[in-house]
């Protein structure tokens, strides 16, 4: 059994046979794999591909699922449950949804306006760019399954504990006005129950899920490329040592570091996958890799932009204070365990 897993994640996920013809394709053309330039460039375009492939083939598999689950239903389910299991259950929703952060905020609004608690609103806005299914899948094969869903797990933790505590802190009323829950939708009469999707024919869901793969690589190709350049760089031009003495566990500051370097950067949870598999190669602790992919993906300064359209400054310093200490106490906590 063993043995079969480890095909399935090496050659299916990971697809190391895609690596091998790459590699032996750059050979036949004069390129000398071994050397830094053609090390770089069979990285890349393995990386490249490999990342395209899951991603058109995952991410329609997951929308045809998602079609069962229009945003009217999602509202009217998520609206039916309260307190710690309204929040656990907006994280799950926000791992099932293929959305960068960016994407997220107007989900987000549909479900403030909705009367939505503010617990689940917030968990969900939290994990939605954390990963996603088919991000999860991708991790598994290059990370193997005990990371992969490490990740999930802290992701769902930090966003149940982000949306309890905003929650807590009663703060519905740094919402802007524009995405303040409407009366008719938060409960009166006509709530919106009946404005859940008619059902699709199976035509129309491959068409949907069609429309949603094309809509996601559009929006994602372009981080991908840039993700999987900066691995290459660290994979095979930066030396270990360098990048051991900054982001290593010797470091009492990496898990910070890297969570700081994370902010600026905007991405899709796939542009980020190749840069932490270039770092995971070269020694870098799960934990700190863990935390610059939180970091990048959820407290970027275009998606802190964009709440701030949504939010007044105070709540949008609690959001923002709240998921990176969480990022870099997670980080530190998983680095900590692994250690041991």
């Amino acid at each position: 059994m063993g043995g079969i897993w480890d095909f399935f994640q090496t050659q299916v996920l990971g697809m190391k046979w895609l690596n091998d013809a790459v590699g032996n394709g750059l050979t036949a053309l004069g390129v000398d794999i071994g050397s830094r330039l053609g090390g770089s460039l069979q990285f890349f375009i393995y990386d490249s591909i490999k990342i395209v492939m899951l991603l058109l083939s995952l991410i329609f598999v997951i929308s045809y699922i998602q079609s069962y689950f229009p945003p009217e239903r999602t509202r009217e389910l998520l609206g039916r449950v309260k307190g710690i299991k309204g929040n656990f259950a907006g994280a799950v929703l926000g791992t099932l949804t293929p959305f960068c952060s960016c994407s997220s905020v107007p989900i987000f609004i549909g479900f403030t306006k909705a009367g939505l608690p503010a617990g689940v609103t917030f968990s969900f806005l939290i994990s939605s760019p954390f990963i996603d299914l088919a991000a999860l899948i991708v991790l598994i094969g290059i990370f193997g399954p005990e990371i992969a869903i490490a990740y999930l797990v802290v992701g769902i933790l930090l966003a149940v504990v982000g949306g309890s505590l905003i929650e807590r802190m009663h703060m519905e009323d740094q919402i802007e006005d524009f995405a303040k829950p409407d009366p008719i939708a938060a409960g009166g009469e006509g709530c919106g129950c009946d404005t859940v999707s008619h059902e699709m024919s199976r035509k129309d869901r491959a068409s949907y899920s069609w429309g949603q793969t094309k809509d996601t690589f559009r929006r994602v190709f372009v981080y991908i490329l840039i993700g999987v350049s900066i691995g290459a760089l660290i994979h095979n031009w930066i030396p270990a040592d360098i990048i051991q003495s900054v982001l290593g566990q010797q470091n009492p500051f990496s898990v910070i570091i890297a969570t700081l370097l994370g902010v600026p950067i905007y991405a899709d949870i796939f542009g980020t996958i190749p840069i932490a598999e270039a770092l995971y190669s070269k020694g870098i602790g799960a934990g700190t890799i863990l935390a610059f992919m939180m970091a990048v993906t959820a407290t970027s300064i275009p998606s802190i932009m964009l709440l701030k359209s949504v939010m007044k400054n105070k709540l949008l310093a609690t959001f923002f204070l709240i998921v990176v200490v969480g990022i870099i106490v997670i980080g530190y906590i998983f680095n900590f365990i692994i250690g041991l």
